[in-house]
């Protein structure tokens, strides 16, 4: 079956930089995932979580996003916990979570050296993500997780970064009545010096449901 929304190939050219690691963790990671990573979760969902970019450790080497590293801790039990997946996470694909209630994607799908994509790389990736959004024709709330994913999700749909900015808890009714949630993103720093804690993210999801 055709997939509706275009994908990046394996050996993706439009970002020298991200090409350039992507062969160096090849020479040196031959078993890992080391390509684009694809969106994972049934397309007839109404929720999309946007991440930033693939960790190094985690969805580059695991090829599922946000599987392997420690932001994949806090999303998943969450999306767990309020009926959004199913089955257990254990940091690896082989593992038997299923994502029942939402599709989760990145807005880089390659690695970035250092885990932070430039602007450039972020708009060669935009139409890939503009293609995921058309894909999903139950689409109702998009999840940004931080500024980046945010600020690319306003990309993929034409509008301009002033229309919204984000704010963490906040939601934005847009054009087509899509809305676009907003919560810093789930990753170590942020835990570990709780500017995001469990319950604030879970309060953002409990928010999102209400509105599903």
């Amino acid at each position: 079956m055709t997939d509706p929304a275009p994908q990046p190939d394996r050996d993706c050219p439009l970002c020298p930089r991200l090409a350039a690691l992507r062969e160096a963790n090849r020479a040196a990671w031959p078993d890992w995932h080391n390509a684009p990573v694809p969106s994972w979760g049934p397309r007839e969902s109404g929720l999309m979580v946007l991440g930033m970019a693939p960790g190094q450790r985690g969805a580059n080497r695991t090829g599922r996003p946000f599987t392997g590293d420690h932001a994949g801790r806090l999303l998943y039990a969450t999306l767990l916990k309020y009926g959004l997946a199913e089955g257990v996470y254990l940091e690896r694909p082989d593992d038997s979570l299923t994502l029942t209630g939402c599709r989760v994607t990145n807005a880089v799908r390659c690695v970035p050296p250092a885990n932070l994509p430039q602007p450039a790389e972020i708009h060669a990736c935009n139409g890939f993500l503009a293609g995921e959004i058309a894909a999903m024709p139950r689409l109702r709330i998009i999840l940004a997780l931080g500024v980046l994913a945010h600020d690319a999700c306003l990309r993929a749909l034409g509008l301009k970064r002033s229309a919204t900015r984000f704010a963490h808890g906040a939601m934005h009714a847009l054009p087509g009545g899509l809305v676009l949630a907003d919560s810093y993103h789930v990753s170590r720093y942020n835990t570990s010096t709780r500017r995001l804690t469990t319950e604030m993210f879970e309060a953002v999801v409990a928010a999102i449901l209400l509105r599903l």
